[in-house]
């Protein structure tokens, strides 16, 4: 009976250090979540980064560069050197983006979201612009610039060894203009 009453004792005691551990991870996780939600990312900074943030809250700053002239269902961002750029769908409290914002900085919460293109895709995206490029009298210019991204994706797939092409985008959640 003393020796049912320690192993009852004992498993009790592992027991209750093993939920004092979760609670402990589950505390830790919430603070870690607080502060990747308190932390506002320029976005260059938030691309760099941007696969480990994929389907979480994250606040980003950019530079308005288009918002959609009927719906204002979406705007353009890019970051401090322009050369890099993310769409941001109006979702939660955001109703739509007003034209007034373009050339505005402002501050976006929303949830970060990745659409990737295969090669395969990337392959049929070429076959297709080339052939375009064929039945075209003398707008090549297009198609030559279509060319160069495509060129630009696959420089990046082998810089980053995948076989697949990142592309970024957030459902905007909330804003405010800066």
């Amino acid at each position: 009976m003393k020796k049912l009453l320690f192993i009852a004792f004992i498993s009790c005691f592992v027991a209750a250090c093993g939920n004092k551990k979760a609670e402990q991870a589950d505390q830790k996780a919430n603070v870690e979540k607080s502060e990747a939600s308190d932390l506002v990312y320029k976005l260059d900074d938030l691309l760099t980064i941007a696969d480990q943030l994929v389907d979480k809250t994250v606040k980003v700053r950019g530079n308005v560069t288009h918002t959609c002239k009927h719906s204002g269902k979406r705007c353009f961002i890019v970051g401090e050197k322009g050369d890099v750029s993310m769409r941001v769908e109006a979702k939660g409290n955001i109703g739509g983006f007003n034209r007034e914002l373009t050339g505005s900085d402002i501050e976006i919460t929303g949830i970060l979201k990745e659409r990737r293109l295969t090669k395969e895709y990337i392959d049929q995206m070429e076959k297709e612009t080339n052939e375009k490029a064929v039945k075209e009298d003398g707008s090549a210019e297009s198609c030559q610039a279509e060319l160069n991204n495509i060129a630009s994706m696959r420089k990046w797939m082998k810089n980053h060894d995948k076989d697949y092409y990142s592309i970024y985008y957030m459902d905007g959640q909330d804003y405010t203009a800066l």
